[in-house]
């Protein structure tokens, strides 16, 4: 058999090396995956950022489309069903990291008002790979949580979900979690405007980690400046990566498109793809996994839990691993560079790599900790 050619984005991490045994392979960013390019590759291992549409593909010889990411909007299915083009993506690769963002965006917000998660009902829209960790985040940190997902309602006849009013009516702070679907019954673009947000109550807070198209970013402006919402944590953004600097101005946390860039997420992105390409391609390596992923500097978490409540003891935990703050200073000190903070992104692993240390023992703490993935001990 003649080796198969692959085209390959070069900031898929832990990829390089992998596949040259098996395959010709050629690496690119993003941006420089043209159509001359691909022309006579035979698959193409991709992220978001490069369009995979008749323009890209039109007389390519591509047969086979990997995507590292959970989504796959970048993806024109039609045109690959139409032309006989396989296409993959990776649906949960990195769901834990977002939940490790968004239980960081959670106790920024809670600090920096003064309020406890405990006291406050959180709506999660979109209760898929990602929707379904933040809805056990939600309930490790005590909050009420409130769910919403038409699509799986009517396919799936779920009952304890509510609709989006009802989200909207009832909860203190949403986060979504829905795919980037243009038209439609379930269409989500622009899903954040200002129908959406005039009834939503005073002093709400929202979270966007799915796609900056699901808001309008012009009625989020509108909505933050004049005191509608209390404020927002924004990971997506309308014209990535020119994104709007008076929408950043505006948050209460800004960060460029990285809630999902754990190490780990990564990790199991790439693994996903790797092991699609070589089932269809019968190459061999289906169970194929990245070794060796780095590991931060210091792994353990010391806390002195001797008087403190047991959510200071959690949110400590949390910011030792992802201190949220960080992304959100560096962009704001250059938004013009979204793009080379994404491709360098510090290492950030997940709460699995850590082992928290407390000064006694709290049942209740411990259990929320070892639920939330981390390792616990007593010192």
């Amino acid at each position: 058999m003649d080796r198969i050619k692959i085209i390959a984005d070069k900031d898929i991490p832990f990829l390089k090396g992998v596949l040259e045994p098996y395959a010709e392979i050629e690496y690119y960013s993003g941006s420089q995956i043209t159509n001359e390019v691909v022309m006579d590759a035979d698959a193409l291992i991709t992220r978001t950022r490069t369009k995979c549409n008749s323009e890209l593909l039109h007389n390519s010889n591509i047969k086979f489309i990997s995507s590292a990411t959970i989504g796959f909007d970048h993806i024109d299915t039609d045109y690959c069903k139409k032309n006989k083009i396989e296409w993959t993506n990776a649906p949960g690769c990195n769901s834990s990291s977002v939940q490790q963002y968004v239980a960081a965006a959670l106790i920024h917000i809670s600090r920096k008002y003064n309020f406890s998660l405990g006291n406050r009902t959180l709506g999660v829209v979109g209760v898929g790979h990602v929707g379904s960790k933040i809805v056990k985040l939600a309930e490790y940190l005590g909050m009420t949580v409130l769910l919403n997902d038409p699509p799986r309602v009517r396919n799936e006849g779920l009952c304890g979900f509510v609709s989006l009013d009802g989200i909207l009516r009832d909860c203190d702070i949403i986060t979504f979690h829905v795919p980037l679907n243009m038209s439609g019954e379930d269409k989500t673009y622009h899903m954040i405007n200002k129908n959406l947000l005039d009834k939503v109550n005073p002093g709400t807070f929202i979270i966007n980690t799915s796609r900056g198209e699901v808001a309008d970013t012009g009625d989020l402006k509108n909505s933050l400046s004049s005191g509608k919402i209390a404020g927002a944590i924004i990971d997506v953004w309308e014209g990535e990566p020119d994104i709007d600097v008076d929408l950043l101005d505006l948050v209460d946390i800004g960060t460029p498109h990285i809630a999902g860039y754990s190490a780990d997420g990564k990790a199991n992105g790439t693994a996903m793809s790797v092991r699609a390409l070589s089932k269809y391609f019968n190459i061999g390596i289906d169970n194929w996994k990245p070794v060796n992923i780095p590991v931060p500097d210091n792994t353990e978490i010391n806390i002195n839990n001797s008087s403190e409540p047991g959510e200071n003891i959690i949110a400590e935990a949390v910011i030792n691993t992802h201190n949220i703050s960080k992304d959100d200073i560096r962009l704001r000190q250059s938004p013009g560079t979204f793009e080379k903070q994404r491709a360098e992104y510090p290492l950030r692993r997940e709460f699995d790599s850590y082992t928290v240390r407390l000064a006694r023992k709290d049942r209740n703490v411990v259990r929320i900790l070892r639920r939330m993935g981390f390792n616990v001990e007593i010192n």
